[in-house]
């Protein structure tokens, strides 16, 4: 993963995406020490457009995460 990514949170990422939402990375939070295999990364919620609607920092399983969005963003 690098800033820019658009990444699709799924429940492999963590219990907290029931509802699968799409997250452009800005960075990965190194200076926050976390469990084994956990990881806390920064950027923003999407919408369906592909535009920003929140900024977030998030606590997810790196596992869960390693899948960048590859379909197009749908544009208006």
């Amino acid at each position: 993963m690098k800033a820019g990514d658009v990444l699709h949170l799924t429940r492999a990422a963590s219990p907290q995406f029931a509802r699968p939402i799409l997250f452009r990375l800005i960075k990965i939070r190194a200076d926050l020490h976390t469990y084994s295999g956990w990881t806390w990364l920064d950027g923003y919620q999407l919408n369906e457009r592909g535009e920003a609607v929140a900024r977030r920092e998030l606590y997810v399983l790196k596992a869960g995460t390693n899948r960048p969005h590859r379909g197009p963003l749908r544009r208006p």
